[in-house]
Formats: C-alpha cells, sequence, structure tokens
C-alpha cells in the first residue's frame, strides 16, 4: 500500500552532531498523527526535514508515492504541505489580512478574487477577524500563534504540521484549538502535530509516535504508548515499576 506521507531511513546530521538517526515514519490520509518527545529529541528537525526547509543527509520523503526529498520547501507547500513554526515568524510590516493573502495567492495558487473570501473566513475561524487591518508585528504572543495557524490553512494544505501550537495558551483557549483541529479534521486535512501538552494531543490524535536521541522509540495507540513504562520514564521522568 502507498502512504500517504512517507519518510524512510532519514538522517541529519549536524557537524558530528547526529540529531535524526535512520528514522522511519508514515501518516495516512485524513489521519492526525502526534508526536512527542524530549527537549532536543530531533522534533523540530524531523519537522523541517518533511517541509523542506532542510535536507537529509540520507534517506527520502514521499508524498503520495512522489519522492519530495529534494523539492524546495515553497514546492511542497504548493503541492499541499503547511506548517506551523513553534516560534512565530510573522510578516511584521504588513496586516494581519496581507499575510493570509501571500499565503493563499503564492502558497495555495488560488485567484485573487477566490482568496479573499477564502482568507476572510479563516481569519473569523481563527478568531482574528477583529485584527484583519493591524499590523502583524503589533500583535500578542497567542495571536501570533493563531496567525501562524491561520497562514497554514490559508495555502489549503492537504496535510497540516503543526509545532507546539499550544505552548502559552490559555486552558479556555487549548480548548479552542483543539475544537478547530478537530474541524479541520473534518474537511479531510491530515495532521501531524508535535506538542508538549499531552492532554490537548489525546483529544485529537489518532495514533502517538515519541522520538528520542533522533529516534523512533514508539508508534501506536495515543493511549497505548503514553502509558508505556519506558515512554513515561524517558518523556515524563516516572519511573514506572
Amino acid at each position: 500500500m502507498t502512504r500517504y506521507l512517507e519518510a524512510e531511513n532519514l538522517s541529519k546530521s549536524f557537524g558530528s552532531l547526529l540529531v535524526i538517526d535512520n528514522f522511519n515514519m508514515h501518516l495516512d490520509e485524513g489521519e492526525a498523527l502526534g508526536i512527542i518527545g524530549p527537549n532536543g529529541a530531533g522534533k523540530s528537525t524531523l519537522f523541517n526535514l518533511i517541509a523542506g526547509t532542510l535536507r537529509p543527509n540520507t534517506g527520502t520523503v514521499s508524498f503520495e508515492g512522489r519522492d519530495i526529498s529534494h523539492l524546495p520547501a515553497h514546492d511542497r507547500c504548493r503541492a499541499g504541505i503547511a506548517r506551523s513554526y513553534q516560534i512565530p515568524h510573522p510578516f511584521a510590516g504588513m496586516t494581519v489580512f496581507e499575510n493570509l493573502l501571500v499565503g493563499g495567492a503564492f502558497g495555495g495558487e488560488s485567484g485573487e478574487a477566490e482568496t479573499y473570501g477564502f482568507c476572510v473566513d479563516i481569519l473569523e475561524r481563527t478568531q482574528l477577524i477583529g485584527k484583519a487591518n493591524v499590523l502583524a508585528g503589533s500583535l500578542t504572543l497567542l495571536e501570533r500563534k493563531r496567525l501562524e495557524l491561520a497562514r497554514a490553512l490559508a495555502t489549503r494544505p492537504r496535510i497540516l504540521m503543526l509545532d507546539e501550537i499550544a505552548g502559552g495558551l490559555t486552558e479556555h483557549e487549548v480548548d479552542e484549538l483543539i475544537d478547530l483541529i478537530r474541524e479541520i479534521q473534518t474537511e479531510n486535512i491530515s495532521v501531524i502535530w508535535i506538542e508538549h501538552i499531552v492532554h490537548a494531543l489525546l483529544s485529537v490524535i489518532d495514533r502517538l509516535l515519541v522520538i528520542n536521541f533522533g529516534q523512533k522509540m514508539d508508534d501506536g495507540d495515543p493511549q497505548v504508548v503514553i502509558d508505556s513504562p519506558e515512554v513515561q520514564k524517558i518523556y515524563m521522568g516516572i519511573s514506572v515499576e
């Protein structure tokens, strides 16, 4: 069976430091995959290898059976792979609405009129419609995180990659985020979500993958994986007899 997204034998080193070590993973169409691991485990590097902002030393990334390992990030975005960043990177001198238009026009390759209406809808869904004409550089941290998600959605992704999007949010805001991600899933958008707020992940994902020292440590049913003594010891610092 051809996997929707697949990484095979990925390795990435920075000098003598091996960050991703012969890593294999897959994502099925419509699936929500959660990724957890200790700080420095290689989670964001893995994201960068999938999104195309880094190139692997060895291994391949395939999307719908096509090897995209050497495609630049903007071509992967146009192919349907969008991401948010753990530290938001808005176009600070543009308005919130203009930030979305850039994603919609160049990432999603849509016509101008269609893009305008689509971006307005996303602003409403992400509760940013009241900030549409505000410069992105003046947003609060929480608003910038919402903008990260909104810009990714503006590219009309088929795979949405979220890098600790819930970090710094209040409990109520996390609940709203969960509802939004569930809504996104109903549109047959696959999700890969790195997150330290485990209860948020478990309420959304279909499968949980654990990475440690650049290697896949566990992968499977979310509750089974999170209850694993080895996972609790390494990820949570809990020693389970």
